[in-house]
């Protein structure tokens, strides 16, 4: 029996041949969405239409807000004893929300299709302490991407392997007076620039925490933050990264002002896009480099799922909304934004074409996510990485003063 909300829709039903007026209870749910990056606005909002209108006695509302308010709208809504009944949440947060009961523990609820079916790193999305709090929806890492005019223009022939050659590569570019500051990332205070320093961390074969005590000060953790200075500094890397998130490094790079841009796969069809990009067909993407010797590829997990808040009065209903909007169906349809959960997806014409090189990127990338540190502690973690990273961009602090700040600061 559907719980009511207090709205009544008229259907009909046949009795004896007759149309017979038939009354029956809509439940209405509360959504929780990004306002950036991967599925738009408008993507998120025809996936649920098409839900509805297959689940008429389900209505949706749906809010949008930037990724930097996400975290905190959904916690402040369960402390007011209502609000969402699905939230979208980073791969970073399950530790925090299990801890304190902001997600529905979904286990029981995940079909052999689906532990066959998805990808197993995409798994790790959504797991805390062997427990599954959601599904996958968002599969995602950052990319290399590179404008192949810009290379070609400098006598480049391939796209870095290693950290290094992207730093004697965009040399080359910035020495032969083609950009004056050839690589663009992501370093404001804020979430992105973990995203980044986390990418060269797991490049430089680095750890964040050792027995649950930070260890990103030494070793590979402080390597990741002595390159991004050294970048920083030599005028190789865009003076404004230090403000800059991902909007304004995809903006940058599509305006033909970056010959390197770290970003999310979102970034891959909208830049080859000729109605808004000044680079359309000229978009390289290649997975982040490696460090010789210690690594091959990097990659951060970047990945986002889709979880029943434990305050909704419909869960039900909100896990039935959950599986239609991470569905292979739905995924493969929206595949040009952002890539599937679904192994067998990659074999799909309909997903790959047109993206094969964004494809053959992934498939090492994705196998290759880092991620960053599962504590429920992470927000103060963060925030405290976050500010040391500023800090040493901007010469207030040395690389190893900072990440010792940084580890005294954060919470554990």
């Amino acid at each position: 029996m559907l719980k009511s909300t207090g709205r009544i829709l008229l259907g009909a039903v046949f009795a004896g041949g007759l149309m017979v007026p038939h009354a029956f209870a809509e439940t209405s749910l509360n959504a929780l969405f990004m306002a950036q990056a991967a599925y738009s606005e408008a993507d998120v909002r025809a996936m649920t239409e098409a839900f509805t209108k297959a689940n008429p006695d389900i209505k949706v509302n749906l809010e949008f807000v930037p990724y930097e308010g996400l975290h905190d709208k959904t916690v402040l809504a369960q402390g007011s004893g209502g609000g969402y009944d699905v939230v979208l949440f980073d791969v970073i947060w399950p530790a925090e929300y299990a801890t304190n009961n902001v997600l529905v523990d979904i286990t029981d609820k995940i079909t052999d299709e689906m532990k066959s079916g998805v990808l197993p790193g995409a798994w790790t999305t959504v797991e805390y302490d062997g427990k599954r709090y959601g599904m996958p929806w968002i599969l995602d890492t950052k990319y290399l991407f590179y404008n192949k005019e810009i290379l070609e223009k400098a006598g480049i022939k391939n796209p870095p392997k290693t950290w290094e050659e992207l730093s004697e590569q965009a040399k080359t570019i910035k020495d032969k007076g083609l950009l004056a500051s050839p690589i663009a990332w992501s370093w404001a205070q804020a979430e992105a620039a973990i995203c980044d320093y986390t990418t060269l961390v797991s490049a430089y074969g680095g750890s964040f925490l050792k027995d649950g005590k930070p260890a990103f000060q030494t070793d590979g953790g402080l390597e990741a933050l002595q390159y991004m200075v050294d970048s920083y500094k030599s005028g190789l890397t865009n003076p404004n990264s230090k403000e800059f998130l991902e909007e304004d490094v995809r903006k940058v790079f599509e305006n033909g002002d970056a010959a390197f841009a770290l970003n999310w796969t979102y970034m891959y069809n909208m830049a080859n896009d000729p109605k808004d990009s000044k680079v359309a067909g000229k978009v390289g993407v290649v997975p982040a480099p490696g460090v010789a010797g210690k690594s091959e590829v990097s990659a951060v997990n970047g990945s986002m799922g889709l979880g029943v808040t434990t305050a909704s009065k419909h869960p039900d209903e909100a896990w039935k909304y959950i599986v239609y909007m991470t569905s292979q169906a739905t995924q493969n349809q929206y595949a040009k934004l952002s890539l599937p959960i679904w192994a067998s997806s990659y074999d799909d014409p309909a997903v790959t074409k047109g993206q094969e090189e964004l494809i053959a990127a992934a498939k090492l990338g994705l196998a290759a996510m880092y991620p960053r540190p599962t504590t429920p502690k992470y927000q103060e973690l963060s925030v405290a990485l976050q500010q040391a990273i500023q800090e040493a961009l901007l010469g207030q602090a040395t690389p190893e003063d900072a990440l010792k700040t940084a580890a005294e600061n954060s919470g554990l």
